[in-house]
Formats: C-alpha cells, sequence, structure tokens
C-alpha cells in the first residue's frame, strides 16, 4: 500500500480535520479507509470502522477511475457521514472532519 501524506492532523480528540493527499495509483477507497482511521488515532488494518459499512469500496473507486476510453473523469466529490465524521472524497485527496 502507498502512503499519502496527512496535513493538519490533529484527529477527533481535537475536532479538527485532516486532509490525506492520496498518490495518483492509490485508489480512493484505500486513501478513505486510511484518512478515516488516521482522523480517529488508528491503524488502518486494526481500524474498527470499516468503510463498506458506509459505501461501497468499488463503487468509490469506478467513480473516480479514467473513462473507458482512458480518458480522465470530470471532476467530483463524493461525500458521507462515517463513524461520526464527514468524509470527503476529490480525485487528488481526502478529507476527514467531524459532522456539524
Amino acid at each position: 500500500m502507498t502512503e499519502g501524506r496527512v496535513t493538519e492532523s490533529h484527529g477527533c480528540g481535537l475536532r479538527r480535520r485532516i486532509q490525506y493527499d492520496r498518490d495518483a495509483d492509490e485508489p480512493p477507497s484505500i486513501a478513505a479507509a486510511t484518512a478515516l482511521a488516521r482522523y480517529h488515532g488508528h491503524d488502518v488494518t486494526a481500524a474498527s470502522t470499516q468503510l463498506y459499512d458506509y459505501v461501497d469500496p468499488d463503487a468509490l473507486d469506478a467513480l473516480f477511475a479514467d473513462t473507458n476510453r482512458g480518458g480522465a473523469r470530470a471532476t467530483g466529490i463524493v461525500e458521507f457521514e462515517a463513524d461520526g465524521a464527514m468524509v470527503t472524497i476529490r480525485p487528488d485527496c481526502v478529507e476527514v472532519r467531524p459532522t456539524g
């Protein structure tokens, strides 16, 4: 697994957000799971929050995948609530912040 860069990593304890900058070859689902785990202060392999309980990882990856003709898709945003946090996925990064 590749390691993206985390900025402003104060996590849920201080009710701040984190931004996880994903690598170009890293699937959005992996980046989202990693960002959510880091937000809660967990290792992604030991995190109690399972991404598939909130969103279909394959569908998420497909939304940001190249088109069938190999071109890049138009930019978009996917946002969902998971385990007391709001997760926002963009083509190049994942942001996790407190809800409300």
